[in-house]
């Protein structure tokens, strides 16, 4: 179960007024009850598509709350779920009446339980583990039943434990190896003391009782009842969308630093997904991004400081905490063990530094292929100076762009919305009208009230060329509102995955202290809620479906859940009235260059090899159960290395392109070395890009009939 996906987009501060809201809870000293009264109130009347709170919503409170605070299944008994599912249907008049009793239950016994699982590993990582005797460990954590006795919970620990200290001992084992300079092979095993493989042992063990000693006394004994009342209140608000959010005060602050643009660290977004730390975006220009290393949907499994010798394992750790670990001073080095999209275990070096926030804007280069020059831009987000739109933003960056390769004679324009996850709708309208003459955009319906048509006004259009939009599943929000606009006027063709991400909704994020008059209490937080529903100028929306490519091209992601369809609780697809709107009128042979393209990746073995990778990836992702045996779990990693092996030539590919950056950059790198080692490596990438490699021969078919044609309109 997934929950909580959130793409960076659109979010407005919604200044809502204390007016409402204020009958019962000035009076209220209990700042909990006041939390749960506020927000059920706001979300009742403000969410776009309010849901019941009824015995249903109760029941799937209870099922999610206890999944969030117990993923793995190792501190609630059987008989402590009996005595929870008591409430199954109360928690529903619970919230009705401010009554916070199933949390303080569930609470007092996690705080009882987690004490006996402390006393658990603390024994079980006294006694010597036998590797060489066959046990199996069962990671499905979502279909495990929960222990019926203390011995089977207990029991469960100690193959958790035993396979966390087994992939210490393999890597003691092979560094052994490594400092020997001598082949890993059996004999290796067999052949060297039984004292020496008990002091690899043991050492593996320690290893393991310390990141349990850390987790235990750093993070599990350091949340207070705060902490775990902010998990409870955020398991009630996602149940409304997986986009609505409580945002607690330590919470907000963060939210206004990611707004701002200012990021530190690793320059990577994370995300907690059952208990497990995953990578959800890679910030353009940061250390993750230049290492080259690190990708979304990587989980990190520890994190160890470069002057310590010992790696702490996040693995059920508070996100927070993790972050906490991974981030530090500018130019320290923190090593992340990952484990990889294939199941491949790895350990990534990265140099913690300042996320540049001018790598997150657009840039652009010349494509060179033959005598023919094309442009790419690439555009990482849809930003925007929200108190000065004057300022810098998407829009004017990318007609800047625009303007710069048509200096140059390009003949062709891309746009390269992949892993774009969204932001300004209004810089979304500019840049559509710098394609189009003029005409609606997109569609937008606020709760309750009547659908919003904005449109481009402009009649200016500032590239009339041929132009395709690169996307992926990582493309979401704006860069969807975008693609469909360009799709729908057969103004672009759209290459990428088999559809967008599929979040067809705004977020406003509510100040909860402006809803109480004369708040006595401390900072209340704030609640991000969904307001709003994007829908396209045909008439349907953008969630849960996202965009359909027009060229469907595999990619890694092709077979993983990653896009909003795969989310918790999310809101379903529909479709209002089309508006009117005219066909682009230039005619390029909308159909056969679609079918030109794709008759050509029939043909293309990377393609074909990238798709086998993903499904592989797929399989492997899916593989629940780990050997403790030794020997059988070595042979298993040496089996997936091997065939992780025939991928090998995916990071062979170069296509046939030539990539030249624009003569005001060439002058730039004359006093800037940093920025042109960033666009060489850009250009080193894309020369190993099979995506843009298509999407030029995509550009040298529409180039072939571009023409005028008879301006259609389509009339709703």
């Amino acid at each position: 179960m997934k929950r909580n996906y959130n793409i960076l987009l659109l979010l407005v501060l919604f200044a809502f007024g204390s007016c409402s809201f204020t009958t019962k809870v000035d009076n209220d000293p209990n700042k909990d009850k006041l939390l749960v009264q506020i927000i059920t109130m706001a979300l009742e009347q403000l969410h776009f598509e309010p849901k019941q709170i009824n015995d249903d919503f109760s029941k799937e409170i209870l099922a999610d709350f206890l999944e969030t605070v117990d993923p793995l299944k190792r501190f609630f008994l059987e008989e402590d779920i009996k005595e929870f599912k008591k409430f199954e249907t109360e928690i529903d008049d619970q919230l009705k009446n401010y009554d916070i009793s199933f949390f303080n239950l569930v609470y007092d016994r996690l705080l009882i339980r987690q004490k006996e699982a402390k006393a658990y590993y603390l024994d079980i990582v006294e006694k010597p583990f036998d590797f060489n005797k066959d046990e199996v460990y069962n990671a499905d954590y979502e279909n495990l039943a929960y222990a019926k006795t203390k011995k089977d919970l207990k029991d469960r620990w100690r193959l958790q434990l035993k396979f966390n200290a087994l992939t210490s001992y393999d890597d003691l084992i092979l560094e052994k190896e490594e400092q020997s300079k001598a082949d890993f092979d059996e004999s290796l095993v067999t052949d060297v003391k039984t004292s020496t493989l008990a002091q690899l042992e043991e050492k593996a063990r320690e290893e393991t009782a310390k990141s349990l000693n850390i987790f235990f006394t750093d993070y599990i004994e350091d949340l207070d009842k705060t902490d775990w009342f902010n998990v409870y209140v955020n398991t009630i608000v996602e149940e409304f969308d997986p986009h609505t959010s409580y945002l607690a005060p330590d919470d907000k602050e963060k939210f206004d630093q990611q707004m701002s643009g200012k990021f530190e660290g690793i320059g990577a977004r994370l995300q907690k997904r059952l208990d497990y730390i995953k990578i959800v975006d890679i910030i353009s220009g940061g250390p993750a991004w230049r290492g080259q290393e690190l990708e979304v949907e990587d989980v990190i499994m520890k994190v160890r400081q470069e002057k310590e010798k010992q790696a702490v394992s996040i693995v059920g750790m508070r996100i927070d905490d993790a972050i906490k670990l991974i981030k530090g001073p500018k130019g320290t080095k923190v090593i992340l063990t990952v484990k990889k999209v294939d199941g491949t275990i790895k350990d990534i070096v990265i140099v913690r530094d300042v996320v540049e926030l001018e790598e997150t804007y657009a840039k652009s280069t010349i494509i060179n292929k033959d005598k023919t020059k094309y442009g790419i831009i690439n555009l990482p987000r849809f930003y925007i100076d929200f108190e000065d739109y004057g300022n810098r933003n998407a829009a004017t960056d990318i007609r800047q762009e625009i303007e710069r390769l048509k200096e140059q004679n390009i003949e062709g324009l891309i746009l390269d919305l992949r892993n774009n996850g969204g932001g300004s709708l209004k810089t979304v309208v500019d840049i559509a009208g710098l394609f189009i003459k003029d005409g609606p955009v997109v569609q937008v319906r606020s709760a309750g009230q009547p659908q919003e048509v904005l449109e481009d006004e402009d009649d200016a259009i500032v590239w009339d060329g041929p132009l395709v939009i690169m996307v992926n599943e990582l493309s979401a929000s704006a860069s969807e509102i975008l693609a469909a606009a360009m799709q729908d006027y057969k103004r672009a063709i759209i290459i990428g995955s088999k559809q967008t991400y599929g979040k067809g909704t705004v977020q406003n994020v509510l100040d909860l202290n402006r809803m109480v008059r004369n708040n006595s209490h401390d900072d209340l937080g704030a609640l991000k809620l969904t307001r709003q529903k994007f829908y396209r100028i045909n008439g349907g929306s953008t969630q849960l479906k996202g965009v359909e490519s027009d060229v469907v091209v595999p990619d890694r992601y092709s077979f993983i859940e990653i896009g909003e369809r795969d989310q918790e609780n999310p809101l379903a697809w529909d479709k209002i009235d089309a508006v009117d709107y005219k066909l682009w009128d230039r005619d390029f042979n909308y159909d056969q260059t679609i079918s030109s393209s794709k008759d050509r990746m029939k043909e293309n073995q990377q393609l074909k090899l990238i798709e086998a990778n993903a499904k592989w990836a797929k399989l492997k992702s899916d593989e629940k159960t780990y050997q403790l045996n030794y020997k059988k779990y070595r042979a298993s990693v040496e089996g997936l290395e091997t065939e992780a092996k025939q991928f090998d030539a995916i990071n062979d590919f170069k296509n046939k392109l030539v990539f030249t950056s624009l003569p005001y950059e060439t002058k730039l790198f004359e006093k800037d070395s940093i920025l042109q080692e960033k666009r060489t490596r850009w250009h080193e990438n894309l020369t190993k890009d099979v995506y843009v490699d298509e999407a030029v021969n995509v550009l040298d078919d529409m180039a072939k009939t571009y023409d005028i044609k008879k301006v259609a309109t389509i009339k709703n």
